[in-house]
């Protein structure tokens, strides 16, 4: 009997992935966030701010923000629409830099690749001690979505942290924005 019933429960299930569609397959790309492939579009002489502009995927590219030694990065979408996700408030406060790449978690939809997160490397120089600095390495994960773009997740440096990303990126759809 258990294993009629389990056999009932698989088929079921091959049905329901047939009726909606095998589970996407979702890939990474990776874009660089530094170097030639980013443009300076906007720079500050007297404070020494910048924002540079770098490749995306999908039809999104990225706006690196680098301001009083702190980084963030804006998201922005095929309809030019500019999503910031502010770093500086809700990854870290202290002196930040980016790492050179950006992952962009992806699936494709009708031989279309279609971005559903990002994962940035953030490198805080924290400062509760001031004699001795502590360098720690976040990574940043966002959500995009047709409805929000936001930062869902803030890993912590730990042996599986890419591992954790890309999980928390995978399924951060339904997830709530972090808030400064």
């Amino acid at each position: 009997m258990k294993l009629f019933l389990l056999f009932l429960l698989f088929a079921n299930m091959s049905t329901i992935t047939q009726c909606t569609g095998a589970k996407r397959e979702i890939t990474s790309i990776y874009t660089d966030l530094s170097g030639n492939q980013c443009k300076t579009i906007k720079e500050d002489e007297e404070t020494g701010s910048s924002v540079q502009e770098c490749p995306g995927v999908g039809g999104f590219h990225l706006l690196v923000a680098n301001d009083d030694a702190r980084m963030s990065i804006s998201v922005v979408s095929p309809d030019n629409k500019a999503h910031a996700l502010d770093y500086w408030n809700i990854i870290t406060r202290s002196f930040s830099s980016l790492g050179e790449k950006a992952e962009w978690r992806v699936v494709k939809r009708k031989g279309k690749i279609t971005p559903i997160a990002l994962i940035v490397r953030v490198d805080s120089s924290e400062q509760e001690n001031i004699d001795s600095p502590k360098k720690t390495s976040y990574l940043a994960v966002a959500k995009i979505t047709p409805e929000e773009i936001c930062v869902t997740d803030k890993i912590s440096p730990t042996v599986d942290a890419n591992e954790q990303a890309r999980q928390a990126a995978d399924n951060s759809a339904n997830k709530a924005c972090l808030k400064p």
